[in-house]
């Protein structure tokens, strides 16, 4: 079990400029992070609906990985690698474009999630691959890719060194533009390396909130000067955990630990794009039996979204149907601001899993009305555009 005592609690570059803003500190998969700053959990997640909202996530697992002895061909070096890597996981990561970032499952062989993670091809390391894994789950992820690279490869963690920052929301890129102007050129899941003044910064665009912004890997010498700059701007302001998950509920994201762990599958996840075409004809990646059976229908569980009606059903709430018995439970929920009223996530029959199916849920012994409906509950304003 995590040691979250406040002895034993990691601190990350931005520690300082947290406690100076009056963050309120908890413990967050082993690291003292911001769950919010004075102003509040609602005020911050409007603002990044509305404007930018800055992210200390630099309790991530920002990885690389690498040939041991790589041979000067990128192509071949990038093969050689994702020969090592999709033994693991369920992405076609050989087919992946310089500067493509692709989201994927690291699997057991029951076709349950060990966990989802980012994988890029990355102009950083020419050849090599850029990871980013959970928090809670990263030092198990390491281990499980260190174990398949062996010798041939080596893993190169960049969480001790290196800060990650996440700006988020409508005005993200008109305010990352202006420090790094060829940022507004990245496509969505797609990234690049670039100069800021003596730092490399690394840049994906991609995100947790559902909306358009990016995820900035940074030297932690220049963390606390970047996140200054950013914070200059009118348009940004600091944002907490506690925001960071009511955004990413309402963009309908699965959180690991909670809507994600090693007995839920990717097509119980609604997670089935997850699972290259490739890796399908193949049936080649862990739990695929099970997995491609799911697929075509044979599926007991289906994680969905509700609406709430009355106060949020929170974690580990029963989903009941209209005669009281429980048929599912609640994995996320809360309140979801930009709604102005609760809703969930949990899993359910497909039996019962349409959108539009009136169920209810029970909150502190007492039951409620909720409604099946699609996810995300706010739309995703993703910045598409090919590469």
């Amino acid at each position: 079990m995590a040691d979250n005592s406040a002895d034993n609690l990691k601190q990350t570059p931005l520690f300082e400029r947290h406690v100076a803003a009056l963050g309120r500190m908890v413990p967050f998969g082993g690291y003292a992070l911001p769950v919010q700053y004075p102003t509040g959990i609602m005020a911050e997640h409007k603002w990044t609906r509305e404007q930018a909202g800055l992210f200390d996530v630099s309790h991530m697992g920002p990885a690389f990985l690498v040939l041991a002895d790589p041979s000067g061909d990128t192509n071949a070096d990038h093969a050689t690698l994702s020969a090592i890597i999709e033994p693991l996981i369920c992405a076609d990561i050989a087919g992946l474009h310089p500067g493509q970032v692709r989201y994927t499952l690291l699997l057991n062989e029951s076709g349950g999630v060990i966990d989802d993670l980012m994988v890029a091809r990355s102009p950083a390391t020419p050849g090599g691959l850029y990871l980013v894994v959970n928090a809670g789950t990263k030092e198990h992820d390491f281990a499980l890719i260190e174990q398949a690279a062996g010798e041939r490869a080596r893993l190169i963690r960049a969480d001790e060194d290196h800060a990650l920052l996440a700006l988020q929301g409508p005005e993200a890129v008109n305010v990352l533009s202006a420090l790094v102007p060829q940022a507004a050129d990245l496509g969505f899941m797609t990234h690049g390396a670039f100069a800021w003044g003596q730092e490399e910064l690394l840049i994906s665009r991609s995100g947790y909130t559902g909306e358009d912004g990016f995820e900035i890997l940074v030297n932690n010498s220049g963390a606390s000067e970047l996140w200054d700059a950013l914070l200059a701007d009118a348009r940004v302001r600091p944002i907490g955990l506690g925001a960071r998950d009511s955004l990413r509920l309402e963009a309908g994201l699965p959180l690991y630990g909670h809507d994600l762990d090693e007995t839920i599958s990717p097509i119980e996840a609604d997670l089935g794009f997850a699972v290259s075409k490739r890796r399908r004809e193949a049936a080649d990646f862990p739990g695929a039996t099970r997995i491609l059976a799911e697929r075509e229908g044979q599926l007991s569980r289906k994680r969905v979204g509700l609406l709430v009606e009355g106060a949020p059903a929170r974690e580990g709430a029963e989903i009941l149907d209209g005669n009281g018995q429980p048929v599912g439970v609640v994995t996320s929920g809360g309140f979801a601001p930009s709604l102005g009223k609760a809703i969930a996530l949990g899993f359910l029959p497909p039996a019962l899993a349409a959108p539009g199916t009136r169920l209810q849920v029970s909150v502190r012994g007492r039951a409620q009305p909720a409604e099946v409906t699609s996810t995300p509950f706010v739309p995703h304003r993703y910045f598409r555009k090919s590469l």
